[in-house]
């Protein structure tokens, strides 16, 4: 059987606004996840049109594609195009789970919510021929499910290729969470088992590993498992955590043994009144500052996330924000406007106060103001939020926030971190249209430096927390 799988390009990554690297920087595993379920004889091709062009001029047998939010268009495009063609067209992923009847007017079945369970079941009836039209995630467990399909990436086309995920969703439920509807009616937070990741692990070649998990600190006995099998293997990685994860316990300080070298955080808002609003509740009285001041001690590196829009932010937050975290020293930040999801709490309050301006799934890609807005008009929110990346990535500030941290070593790697990867632009274009950009792992793996705690040794990434 022929089966083609398709992550169609989201609409940001095709506009000239936006930096190509960003999406070629790892490969998402979710298609290549569900392909390891197929049986050995199928002809699996699987393309990710972020960095590749799509091949259409084919007659697969069955059609599997990914839907996010602001690739849902042209995956209905595509699904169209090839129901024209005879084949037999499923779609799933987060908007699909959000909004499963718009979905099915493109598709021959559909998945909602995970699809560890119900592609196995789908594949049997296809082959039956008697698959259903829906398919509904019931059981929430990944301890089984079969090693990733790694040899259909095509890993010469991202920066990082080692991507792994060794969870599945969050603890937490802020009301902005575009994965909530996702995992409804079941956990919304389980893991592997640790042996079978760190299996995983090991398939890997290089040091590097990027861990996609919404929350890798999120399992406290999983996590000082992982990190323990970790050690020795030599390995540097980042991932994503949170405040309360990163101030409760010793598991920070584990993961920093184990290699974690840079950290993805939400912080969204200095603002308590606005962390309220989002239900944010991990960050309610947390202390920021001894959160950063404990991940620069252990020498990994901050990528911070924020959020511009809630309803009490005035003209005042932008500027507020920028400046914190440049005194902070974080490396690189990740600004968004608040943009409420289909399928999240936010979006059903906003709807049910007259509050949703449209439903062009292409314009919710955080940068593009989609609410009637509260504090700031909207034409000041897109402006301050354009404002703010250009004042922190300024040459000036890169250039404050490095001298924020007590060592020079470390004032060096981050004054060279976050220019090489804002401003570097024309290089990183050239290599991803060359087809070089693998080629700079082995040069960054090579540079990795010595960061001492207190006179141990430990490996420093050369990759910064990725904005």
């Amino acid at each position: 059987m022929h089966i083609k799988m398709i992550l169609p390009a989201l609409t940001e990554a095709k506009s000239p606004f936006w930096r190509p690297i960003k999406y070629s920087l790892f490969p998402p595993l979710g298609l290549a996840t569900l392909a390891a379920y197929c049986d050995p004889g199928d002809k699996i091709d699987l393309q990710d049109e972020h960095v590749e062009e799509l091949f259409l001029d084919d007659a697969p047998d069955l059609v599997i594609i990914q839907v996010y939010i602001t690739n849902a268009f042209r995956a209905y495009k595509l699904a169209d195009y090839y129901r024209e063609k005879n084949a037999y067209v499923c779609l799933g992923g987060l908007h699909v789970s959000s909004l499963p009847e718009e979905a099915m007017a493109h598709a021959d079945s559909i998945f909602i919510g995970p699809g560890e369970d119900t592609f196995p079941q789908f594949l049997q009836d296809f082959r039956n021929r008697r698959p259903q039209k829906v398919y509904r995630n019931k059981e929430r467990n990944i301890a089984g499910i079969p090693p990733i399909r790694r040899d259909l990436i095509k890993r010469t086309r991202y920066l990082v290729p080692n991507s792994i995920v060794v969870s599945r969703g969050c603890p937490h439920h802020c009301d902005f969470c575009y994965k909530d509807a996702f995992f409804e009616g079941g956990r919304s937070f389980y893991t592997q088992r640790v042996d079978a990741a760190l299996a995983e692990i090991d398939r890997l070649p290089g040091r590097h590993l990027y861990f996609l998990d919404d929350h890798l600190l999120g399992h406290q006995r999983f996590a000082s498992a992982l990190f323990e099998g970790m050690k020795g293997m030599g390995r540097v990685f980042q991932g994503a955590s949170t405040i309360d994860a990163i101030l409760r316990g010793d598991l920070i300080e584990r993961a920093a043994e184990a290699g974690m070298r840079s950290v993805f955080v939400g912080f969204e808002t200095l603002s308590q009144a606005g962390l309220t609003q989002s239900n944010k509740r991990q960050n309610l009285g947390r202390d920021y500052e001894e959160a950063i001041h404990r991940l620069h001690s252990l020498g990994i590196m901050i990528n911070g996330s924020f959020v511009f829009g809630l309803d009490d932010d005035g003209p005042d937050v932008f500027q507020r924000t920028v400046d914190w975290a440049v005194k902070n020293s974080l490396t690189t930040c990740t600004f968004h406007i608040l943009t409420p999801y289909p399928g999240t709490r936010l979006f059903r309050d906003m709807e049910a106060a007259g509050r949703i301006l449209h439903r062009n799934w292409d314009q919710y890609d955080t940068r593009q103001v989609v609410y009637k807005t509260a504090g700031l008009d909207a034409a000041a929110l897109k402006k301050g939020y354009d404002w703010a990346y250009r004042s922190f990535y300024s040459w000036s500030n890169i250039l404050r926030a490095s001298l924020g941290h007590d060592k020079i070593k470390h004032q060096i790697k981050h004054f060279a971190y976050a220019g090489g990867w804002k401003k570097f632009e024309p290089m990183w274009n050239f290599l991803i249209k060359s087809e070089g950009l693998n080629k700079m792992l082995p040069l960054l793996e090579a540079i990795l430096s010595k960061v001492n705690r207190k006179g141990s040794p430990g490996s420093a990434s050369p990759f910064p927390a990725i904005a």
